[in-house]
């Protein structure tokens, strides 16, 4: 089986994960918020369109979207826990995961990540924090093997502070997406 999984999805979902990953990297970029409104009212979306276009059962599209859900709330709950990654970051996530199943997202959270791992090398070569960015990773990986949270003793690695070298994570999300897409019209089953 394929690390990612290409499969388009139907038209009603495509439009609904741009219309809210575009949103949501707006107002990230502008305000460093993603609002409830926005996320709450997508994952609503995200069920009721899923139920609307399953067949041969609306109860499969609501299965297909709550399993999308869990994975996406459960993978992305962990890194806010260790406040690696903010709130909305992860109910957008979760948003994302309700729209295209479990299979998909997979491959939208892969791609988000690699095009965040990117984002992450151009900002810290440009803020100058290249040694510190590595030294920091370090140190992460040494609390996380001894289970302490990194954060509680360096400020600096929690999202929420005003030290931490902070990227707009819907930025990577809106991009992850759209490459998503495409690669799954080029890749993806006709």
């Amino acid at each position: 089986m394929p690390v990612i999984h290409f499969a388009r999805p139907a038209v009603g979902i495509e439009v609904l994960l741009l219309a809210a990953v575009v949103v949501a990297a707006v107002t990230d970029l502008r305000w460093r918020r993603i609002p409830n409104w926005l996320t709450v009212g997508t994952l609503a979306l995200a069920f009721v369109v899923n139920a609307l276009i399953a067949y041969p059962s609306p109860m499969d599209g609501v299965w297909l979207a709550a399993k999308g859900f869990a994975l996406a709330f459960g993978l992305n709950l962990v890194m806010y826990l260790l406040h690696m990654t903010g709130a909305g970051d992860v109910k957008l996530l979760a948003a994302v995961g309700a729209a295209v199943g479990c299979l998909d997202f997979m491959g939208i959270f892969i791609l988000s990540a690699l095009i965040g791992g990117v984002m992450a090398i151009a900002l810290i070569t440009v803020k100058g924090r290249i040694r510190r960015t590595f030294w920091n990773i370090a140190y992460m990986i040494s609390e996380l093997m001894n289970l302490h949270a990194p954060h509680l003793t360096r400020e600096q690695l929690d999202v929420g502070s005003a030290k931490a070298l902070r990227l707009p994570g819907a930025v990577r999300v809106c991009l992850g997406v759209i490459a998503f897409l495409v690669l799954a019209r080029v890749y993806g089953p006709a």
